[in-house]
């Protein structure tokens, strides 16, 4: 096991209270968060934070949801796996 206290960047897409968008925001980046994409009028953001630090993402007041990112790769068309 690697002596590192933090695990490895996962992506995050966050749902948070709109009408306090900006202070949430702010309270996220100091627990570890970092943003890589902000839609405040949606309440939504996305970034990467290290695995471990997702339960204190989640007890963020003003947090609704935390949820990790999930990438889908297809096959490309001329693939032999269909």
């Amino acid at each position: 096991m690697s002596e590192s206290s933090h695990s490895e960047p996962v992506g995050v897409i966050l749902a948070v209270d709109p009408d306090r968008f900006a202070e949430v925001v702010e309270a996220l980046r100091r627990a570890g968060l970092t943003v890589t994409g902000e839609q405040p009028v949606l309440g939504t953001l996305s970034g990467t934070v290290a695995e471990d630090r997702i339960p204190a993402l989640e007890a963020v007041d003003g947090v609704e949801a935390v949820d990790r990112e999930r990438i889908i790769r297809l096959p490309p068309p001329d693939s032999p796996i269909q």
